[in-house]
């Protein structure tokens, strides 16, 4: 039997299977709302045979946007944007369906990247003023962030708070808290982006206490048998940066606080970083993570073959994989993996007749 296509508890949620869709920012809302494009892709991927559809990067407020052509879900305007999304996806798929929330500290207010993916100004119709840890641009040129008071870093949690209550109000299935990639969470973390002389900077238990702060407001906010799991950057890539070992001591102290699951990515916050790129390259982080804590653990990055990722389930390394680009250049990849690895899949009754014939089996 195929260990990528047993079930998988991610607390009190069990998925059908172990495949992923990790949230992939598409920069096509208005004012933080979801719209049609919306409905067509994540209804598309919700046809998958997917375990778990994790939507795009959510933001928090709307200083927190990536884009401004980022969802929200920080008013009621952008709840119920994404009330209407969810439910033209539910009303044929019944998918297990989490939301990533997230804010982009000094990586926000930035061009769509079809557009150039530059960083805009503060006085650009479409810029705002961007906030971080200390006030260190993402890279040379960009405009300067302002670093958060104590006052605006307890209204960012309290924001985390609020937006989880809202996820609950709409149903989702779980909520992923962003802290990787180099977003504001992750310019917490890293020594690189965090220059602080107080409480929120200088040694790790003062780098991560926002981290555990978001987690615990959050939990507070959902009560405890409600899912809620984090992604995290395993490593800058650059010497002196956060890295592998602050990962592991970050995981043990959320699992101790009743995190739900972890999903382990590596980079993006800083310009210089040396990524070597290669099948599975993050997996072994996730494999590392994963002997430490008991929660599950999801590994990402370059996961492209059915084999390679029941490889990465059946040896322990990582509980479930998730897929990201791939997933988008084949909306199909479990189905095909079920057909590889002599599994079963869901699929929709108006999808049947496409059943390869030796396979029919292959689709519940």
């Amino acid at each position: 039997m195929s260990t990528l296509f047993t079930p998988l508890k991610l607390g009190s949620l069990e998925l059908d299977n172990r495949i992923i869709i990790a949230p992939m920012c598409q920069y096509s809302a208005t004012d933080g709302k979801t719209a049609p494009w919306h409905d067509m892709h994540l209804g598309n991927l919700a046809q998958s045979g997917a375990g778990l559809l994790i939507i795009e990067a959510t933001a928090v407020e709307p200083a927190g946007r990536i884009t401004y052509g980022d969802v929200g879900l920080w008013n009621d305007e952008t709840e119920a944007a994404l009330a209407g999304t969810l439910a033209a996806v539910r009303s044929h798929s019944d998918m297990p369906i989490a939301v990533q929330l997230a804010h982009a500290g000094r990586k926000a207010s930035c061009e769509k990247p079809w557009l150039g993916a530059h960083a805009l100004s503060p006085d650009d119709e479409n810029g705002w003023q961007v906030v971080a840890p200390s006030a260190i641009p993402f890279k040379e040129g960009d405009p300067v962030p302002e670093s958060l008071s104590k006052a605006r870093i307890t209204e960012i949690v309290a924001a985390f708070a609020e937006s989880a209550k809202r996820s609950v109000r709409l149903g989702f299935d779980a909520i992923e808290i962003h802290g990787a990639h180099g977003y504001l969470l992750h310019q917490f973390m890293s020594p690189h982006a965090n220059k602080r002389d107080d409480e929120y900077g200088g040694s790790f238990e003062n780098r991560t206490r926002i981290v555990l702060e978001v987690f615990d407001a959050i939990r507070a906010a959902v009560g405890k048998d409600y899912p809620v799991g984090i992604r995290i950057s395993a490593t800058d890539w650059v010497e002196d940066g956060w890295d592998i070992e602050q990962s592991v001591a970050l995981a043990k102290l959320l699992d101790a606080r009743g995190c739900d699951f972890i999903h382990i990515s590596s980079g993006g916050l800083h310009i210089e970083q040396k990524i070597p790129l290669g099948p599975s390259y993050q997996v072994p982080f996730a494999a590392r993570i994963k002997s430490e804590v008991s929660m599950p653990t999801i590994a990402v990055g370059l996961i492209t073959e059915a084999e390679q990722a029941e490889a990465i389930t059946f040896t322990g390394q990582a509980d479930a994989i998730a897929l990201a680009r791939g997933i988008l250049y084949d909306p199909r990849w479990p189905w095909h993996a079920a057909a590889t690895l002599g599994a079963e899949v869901k699929a929709a009754p108006q999808y049947l007749r496409c059943q390869p014939r030796a396979l029919k089996k292959l689709f519940g």
